[in-house]
């Protein structure tokens, strides 16, 4: 039985966004390695160094930022993005040896993910 690594629509949606915004930064190829990150059964990221890791990590940020936005919507209906992406700070490995690139891609991410909820 194989498992299913469909990403939720928003997560997939959130993550392309992003690696679209950073293409100037990082290359056009980005949205492709973010299409295979999105898709590969383990998307689990070291460290952030190559554009596959680079992928990896807003994958991981935009799965992440679903999560906690669906989690913390129930109980309060206009949630800040300022509280997301705090938590996404917590809880996402800090082993990006930029804090500052991992922080713009939180910050995308929860940007595409709480003005694009269409669910």
């Amino acid at each position: 039985m194989t498992e299913n690594t469909t990403p939720h629509p928003a997560i997939e949606k959130a993550a392309l966004a992003t690696a679209d915004r950073l293409a100037s930064e990082h290359g056009p190829r980005l949205r492709t390695d973010v299409l295979a990150a999105l898709h590969a059964p383990d998307h689990s990221p070291g460290q952030y160094l190559d554009p596959i890791a680079l992928a990896s990590l807003i994958v991981s940020a935009a799965t992440l930022a679903w999560t906690i936005y669906q989690d913390l919507r129930t109980t309060n209906p206009k949630l800040e993005a300022d509280t997301i992406a705090r938590r996404i700070r917590l809880e996402l490995p800090a082993d990006n040896p930029n804090p500052q690139q991992r922080d713009s891609i939180i910050e995308i991410v929860v940007e595409e993910i709480t003005e694009n909820d269409n669910d």
